[in-house]
Parts: structure tokens; C-alpha cells; sequence
């Protein structure tokens, strides 16, 4: 959910604006991204978005958040492309100002002298962030790596980061990711190579699920599957939507047009490889939907192969688990970076770090992106480089100049949920009904009662999730519901409100005699 503020002379620029998933820690949610409104209520002061690359986690939220913030947006062509397509989801492709500036590109707002700087990462075109300010230099490194084989895109420009570094740089704000992992992260060519030697050798259907915005990734897939005489069809909505922007921008030149869903079925089942969402076991996920037997087109079953040539990000085990543990039952086999080189990460290992911060010599650190142990290491590494780091937390506004750096004030953060086409708050009463709801269940009661408050007919008591509709329990509860009112004063009975407290507390009392929880109760109380 990354969103970050600079200030300078009084105007802000913000930096990417991503969503995030709810997982273990918020079951009740399935796509979050951060509340804006510090921002919004400046508005007048926010001069522009710069987006450094395409990952939902960094452009995600623009589309949802945008009529909040009204600004123009500055993007690279592949970042640009991905985002009018969610703009033209949302009917604004026609409303935001999209500057579209070459990887690499200097470029100019208000205040603000920005370049792009291109770094590899496992996206086309991402872009670290040079911010040049009266005060000083400041490099936003985005999501990055040093790979000597990124296969597509360039390796980050090392010769302009060392020229950067002997310009003089301020504050490096800087990728903590893999802050704790040693060493380096790997090379997308050696993925490609190991793909192709592990693909050549199965029989039978083969799927290859990875994260969809890795364009090197799936070329790479397709090769293998060209190079053993495979078709290779696309099975999800957003791998056919980042094949559409990568071929925009000239990318995928050497791959024929994938099949389609419809076309997998009438390709013999050895020559077939389909690439599909769903590498964290999302619910709604192409992958998923196979592996439950509900995807309308495809089937997965004995002798077949499905490859993860991805990552589990923390958080997401028991969903992967879940759709792994439906496809061994359906027969497949299953192929994970544990048995086989199939993914290597996009961001920086410590030696990478060590690197970037010999070539950039900043004065000051500032951790981020990551949980709070991943920023801790990054610190503890460039106290070991002689750099000092500043630690900061959502929500922290802190000073670069004048004076030492130090964080002087925070701004208030919180989180929106994306709850169908609406946006919810996700410490506000919707969402703490709707997790209460989750864990202790819902109870609703509706009761007739006359002009004088006396209860007229049987109550109707609903509870799902935690009676069956016929239970004689619900009997019982209505009985004692009736009862409890039966002693609730005349005064009470003729006021609306009073009665419906009344008959909520008369409703809890009547449960708790057989539930060890406090579900949450709401009752519709029809006066005649």
C-alpha cells in the first residue's frame, strides 16, 4: 500500500499509490490501500503523482483514490499503459492527466526536480526516483535489484548512480525487502534457463502460475513451452491485460499471440502450457477456481503439472496451501521453488544494499517497505556503512532541512477497504461489524408488538453461522425472549427507541444462556 508525501516550499508531490491484501491479519477484507485524506484536505498543494512502476502494490489504488487527490500523473509508457487500462475500469481514463516520460527522463514539478533512474526489478520499466530540491538530494529507490541478466529492460545504471552519489545525496529512502536475506537475490536468466530444462521434461498438461505484472517471467514460460512444442495459452484477466500493455510498449516481440481460454481446450493436452493468476491462492483466482473444479473451461487432473514460479508472501500460506492441497487431490503434480530454480525475488539482498550504498554515499537512511524487522536490518546495515538511518513508521512526517533530519510531527494514516465499488474505512463501524460478524456471528430478531408494547404473535429469530434454520434452540430463545419483555416497565413498552434497547439487552441475556460468545445481535422491532 505504499503512498508517500514529499513537501517542499509548501507543495507536495506523492509517490505511487498502491493497494494490499487482507490475509491472515484481516479475513474480513480482501483488497485494502491506504486512506488519503491527509492529503486530500491539501489538495490545493499536491502538485502531482509520480508512479515509479506498474505493481499493484504501487499503482493499485490510483483508480479508487484519484477523485480524492485530482492531480495529473507522471508514469513511465509501461506504468502509463497498466493504468489507463484500470482508469478505463472505473469510467476516468477521460478525466486524469497521465504524463507519460521515457525510463530514464528528467522532468520538472513546481519545486521539484525529478528523474527517473532505471533499476531492474521484476516489472518492465521500473524506475528509482531522483528528487533535487533547494534543500538537498533525495533518492526514492522504489522497488529494485541488481540483476545482470533481467532479460527485459536494461540493468540498472550503475555508472548515473555513481554519478548521483558524486553530485551528493541528502537522504536515500530505500527498499528493506530483503534487508535480512544474505547475499544476492538472483538473476531472471538463470530462472529462464532453469525453466526451460524443467519444462522440456514433463508430460501431460502443465500450468505455470506467477505473478502476472512479471513479463519476463512469462516470456520466459513461453519460450520453454515454444522451444518443446507447446502452445501456450493466458488463463486470467489480469495476465491478458498485462500482455495487452506489454505488447503496447514493444515488449514480447518474439512471442506469438497467446491462446485463449476457449483455445486451450482443443490443444492436446502435451501440447499444452497455460501461464495463470492465482500464485497466492487468491480465492477468485484462475489457479484457485482449477483447482476447486470450478473454472468453467479448465481442468486439471492426473498426470498433469502445475509450477509455481513464485514466491509465498508471508501471510499467504494457508491460501496457497489450500489450492495446493486441491490440486494433489485432483492428481496433479506440483513443482515449487524448493524443488527447482523457478523464481528469484525482485528486490535487493544485503550485498545488493552494500552496493547501492557504496555507489550512492548518502548522508542519511530512511528504511522502507517492509515490516518493521525488515527496516531494523536495513538500519543496522547502513550503521555498518557509516550512514546514519532514521526509522520511521505510517503516518511520520520527517524534517530533512533545515537542520539535523529528525521526524518532527505526524500526519494522520488509517486504511480504506474496498468493499464491492464502495470504499469503507477499515477501523470504522462497517468493517468492525463485519469482523465481529465473522468470529461471533450475527443474531436478528424480528418482533411485532402493539400501541401498549405487548408483544403480538412469535418472535422470528434468524442466526447463520451459529444455529441451523430448524434448531429448537431458536424456539427457546424466542420463548425467552417474550418472557424478558414481558417484565420490561409500560413506560418503556411505548417508546420506540427504549423498547428496541430493551428488546436488544432482553435478546442477549436469552443467547448467552447458550452461547459462549456475544454474537452481535440487531433487531427490527414493527409496532402495529
Amino acid at each position: 500500500m505504499n503512498l508517500n508525501l514529499y513537501r517542499s516550499g509548501g507543495q507536495y508531490i506523492a509517490i505511487d499509490c498502491g493497494i494490499g491484501f487482507g490475509g491472515a491479519a484481516h479475513p474480513e477484507v480482501e483488497v485494502m490501500m491506504p486512506d488519503p485524506a491527509f492529503i486530500a484536505e491539501r489538495r490545493d498543494k499536491l502538485l502531482g503523482l509520480v508512479i515509479t512502476h506498474a505493481h499493484e502494490d504501487h499503482v493499485g489504488a490510483v483508480a479508487h483514490l484519484w477523485r480524492q487527490m485530482r492531480c495529473p500523473i507522471w508514469a513511465t509508457p509501461f506504468a502509463a499503459s497498466v493504468l489507463r487500462r484500470k482508469l478505463g475500469e472505473v469510467g476516468l481514463q477521460q478525466e486524469v492527466k497521465i504524463h507519460t516520460i521515457k525510463p530514464g527522463g528528467s522532468f520538472e514539478i513546481g519545486p521539484f526536480g525529478l528523474q527517473f533512474m532505471q533499476m531492474a526489478h521484476s516489472i518492465p520499466e521500473s524506475q528509482a526516483l531522483v528528487i533535487r530540491t533547494k534543500a538537498g538530494i533525495v533518492f526514492h529507490t522504489g522497488d529494485w535489484k541488481f540483476d545482470a541478466e533481467p532479460l527485459i529492460g536494461p540493468r540498472a545504471d550503475e555508472a548515473a548512480l555513481r554519478a548521483l552519489g558524486d553530485e551528493g545525496v541528502l537522504a536515500m529512502v530505500c527498499d528493506s525487502t530483503n534487508a535480512m536475506v544474505d547475499g544476492e537475490s538472483g538473476s531472471e536468466g538463470d530462472v529462464r534457463r532453469s525453466l526451460s530444462d524443467l519444462i522440456k521434461g514433463l508430460k501431460g498438461r502443465v500450468a505455470v502460475t506467477c505473478f502476472a505484472s512479471n513479463v519476463a517471467r512469462f516470456e520466459s514460460i513461453a519460450l520453454a513451452a515454444l522451444d518443446c512444442g507447446r502452445s501456450v495459452a493466458l488463463v486470467g484477466r489480469s495476465l491478458r491485460n498485462i500482455d495487452a500493455s506489454a505488447r503496447e510498449c514493444g515488449y514480447l516481440k518474439g512471442i506469438p499471440p497467446f491462446a485463449s481460454e476457449d483455445d486451450a481446450q482443443d490443444i492436446p493436452d502435451d501440447n499444452l502450457l497455460m501461464i495463470c493468476t492465482g500464485s497466492q491462492g487468491e480465492p477468485r483466482s484462475a489457479l484457485a477456481r482449477i483447482a476447486a473444479d470450478q473454472h468453467p473451461r479448465i481442468e486439471l487432473g492426473e498426470g498433469d503439472t502445475v509450477v509455481f514460479s513464485s514466491r509465498m508472501i508471508p501471510g499467504n500460506e494457508r491460501a496457497i496451501g489450500t489450492v495446493q492441497d486441491n490440486l494433489v487431490r485432483r492428481g496433479v503434480t506440483l513443482i515449487t521453488d524448493k524443488d527447482h530454480l523457478t523464481h528469484v525475488s525482485g528486490h535487493p539482498a544485503r550485498d545488493e544494499l552494500k552496493r547501492l550504498y557504496a555507489l550512492i554515499r548518502p548522508k542519511y537512511s530512511v528504511p522502507v517497505h517492509g515490516e518493521w524487522r525488515h527496516l531494523s536490518a536495513h538500519a543496522a546495515l547502513a550503521q555498518e556503512l557509516q550512514v546514519k538511518p532514521i526509522l520511521m513508521e505510517d503516518g511520520d512526517i520527517l524534517s530533512l532541512f533545515p537542520g539535523v533530519p529528525e521526524v518532527v510531527d505526524s500526519a494522520p494514516v488509517g486504511k480504506l477497504v474496498l468493499d464491492g465499488t464502495r470504499l469503507v474505512p477499515l477501523q470504522g463501524g462497517v468493517m468492525g461489524a463485519r469482523r465481529r460478524m465473522l468470529f461471533n456471528g450475527v443474531v436478528i430478531a424480528s418482533v411485532v408488538v402493539d400501541a401498549q408494547g405487548q408483544v403480538r404473535g412469535q418472535p422470528k429469530i434468524s442466526a447463520p453461522g451459529l444455529f441451523e434454520p430448524e434448531d429448537p434452540e431458536l424456539e427457546r430463545v424466542s420463548r425467552e425472549l417474550v418472557s424478558g419483555l414481558n417484565d420490561v416497565p409500560a413506560p418503556i413498552r411505548r417508546d420506540d427507541s427504549a423498547m428496541l434497547d430493551a428488546t436488544k439487552a432482553a435478546l442477549r441475556r436469552a443467547l448467552g444462556k447458550r452461547l459462549a460468545k456475544r454474537p452481535m445481535v440487531d433487531v427490527h422491532l414493527m409496532r402495529i
